[in-house]
């Protein structure tokens, strides 16, 4: 009785992990990767709506004939900015942690009429590696003597999906365009010194 006691519970064991979890993932996965995304788009806005003002934070000289001489950020406070985001996704993420996310075991089979019956699963999240914000600028012309500028910004973090027999990481990342505006004069590309691609912060997301 015993030893067809352990068969039976190895074979529903094999058949859960070969046809169940692999559902379950998929599920847990869709489900983390609209949350992080809500995350980082609620702190990328919250953030930038309040701090970010173009004119505060791109210099821009020009020539008396109205030539642009320079284009310059203050990397300084796009830092300061980016660290900010990076803190309230790191806030939010561990509040995503804490409380895992559940949804009832007939979801699993994909039938609509069992969708929403049986127990509920339980997912962990564990946040891994950094969250990683940084910023993204593409200069387009806009008409003549005219240059559109924008910026966009980019988080990216990594988690860990945690199920009774099987554990996958995912990175989940997400570009929100900030800002676009329309600088009117002569933009050479040897006036833009953006340097942007030293602008952004990382973060620990375990800290």
């Amino acid at each position: 009785m015993l030893i067809f006691f352990i068969l039976f519970l190895n074979a529903f064991l094999y058949v859960f992990d070969r046809a169940v979890t692999p559902s379950m993932l998929d599920m847990a996965e869709g489900e983390i990767r609209i949350k992080i995304t809500e995350i980082i788009n609620k702190a990328i806005i919250n953030e930038y709506s309040k701090n970010f003002n173009y004119d505060d934070i791109i210099n821009i000289e020009k020539d008396v004939n109205g030539d642009i001489t320079l284009l310059k950020a203050d990397t300084l406070k796009m830092n300061k900015i980016a660290c900010d985001v990076s803190l309230e996704s790191q806030k939010e993420l561990k509040k995503l942690e804490n409380m895992g996310i559940t949804f009832p075991a007939g979801y699993v089979l994909k039938n609509n009429f069992l969708a929403y019956y049986g127990p509920n699963i339980r997912v962990k999240i564990e946040p891994i590696g950094y969250i990683e914000t940084k910023y993204l600028s593409n200069f387009n012309s806009a008409g003549i003597n005219q240059t559109r500028h924008t910026i966009s910004v980019q988080v990216k973090s990594k988690v860990k999906i945690i199920l009774p027999m099987k554990t996958k990481e995912i990175e989940v990342k997400n570009q929100v365009p900030i800002c676009e505006t329309i600088i009117v004069g002569n933009t050479p590309n040897t006036a833009i010194d953006m340097k942007l691609e030293d602008a952004g912060f990382k973060l620990n997301s375990k800290n």
